[in-house]
């Protein structure tokens, strides 16, 4: 049996790139001869986005899950991750891959992210360079985040602690899962804070970890964009302060 890899998309109101996304995905996945599932949450969405992916479930290995009132990404990612953890037979070699549903995060490097995975590591996290047309509220919110989140609070094999586009092991992810109180929830931040609160909850669960570089390219989006820079950094802040994204053990890290 190979491993799985379980490719999770959090998407609200993306009906001008969640079909094309779709066949790059599976373009790449077919190029690499692995076995893949598309897990998508559609977060309440209030355009054609639903009636875009209704036939992609007929010819891909595609689920939806459904949101009928507006949860966010965070809630909407960790929905992903329980059902990946569900549905895998095999975590320890099975591999969950995040990454955003608006083609900023370009299917072309998930070949390289896959050779990292296959050489033992257990997260490989994208690191945002090159970043093409990137609003300027990005840009600030890049320099406001840097002095709000100090080195010492990341993981020193992740350099961009904020990047959503990882790959994750599944095992680890399970088990960040069982550290969660029953009834609990594992994420409680939006936006950057969410990865910065995932890369937190899993990182005691890591043997190994290492990073690519992702030319993250806002020229492809074809809708405007929703980031909030002041949204962004508050959340920040207030993730900066939970008690939970302290708890760390360093990894070894993977060239």
């Amino acid at each position: 049996m190979r491993d799985v890899i379980y490719v999770t998309l959090p998407v609200h109101n993306e009906e001008h790139t969640i079909g094309v996304l779709m066949w790059k995905i599976r373009k790449v996945f077919a190029e690499l001869g692995r076995d893949f599932r598309i897990l998508v949450v559609d977060d309440a969405s209030t355009d054609g986005t639903a009636d875009v992916l209704e036939p992609y479930r007929r010819v891909l290995p595609l689920t939806v899950f459904r949101h009928t009132s507006r949860r966010g990404y965070a809630a909407s990612l960790e929905r992903l991750i329980r059902e990946a953890a569900k549905a895998s037979r095999y975590p320890k070699r099975d591999a969950v891959l995040v990454m955003q549903a608006d083609f900023t995060d370009g299917p072309e490097m998930i070949p390289e992210m896959l050779r990292r995975f296959q050489g033992g590591a257990d997260l490989v996290a994208g690191k945002s360079v090159d970043v093409r047309e990137a609003p300027r509220a990005v840009r600030f919110a890049r320099i406001g985040a840097g002095m709000i989140v100090k080195p010492q609070a990341t993981v020193s094999e992740v350099d961009d602690p904020f990047c959503g586009f990882r790959l994750y092991r599944l095992v680890a992810l399970k088990r960040a899962l069982k550290d969660v109180p029953d009834g609990g929830v594992l994420l409680r931040h939006e936006g950057w804070a969410c990865s910065l609160e995932l890369l937190s909850a899993v990182t005691p669960h890591l043997r190994s970890a290492t990073q690519v570089d992702i030319a993250t390219d806002y020229s492809r989006r074809y809708r405007g964009s929703r980031f909030r820079a002041v949204a962004t950094l508050w959340g920040l802040l207030r993730a900066s302060r939970d008690p939970r994204l302290r708890r760390r053990t360093p990894v070894e890290s993977q060239a």
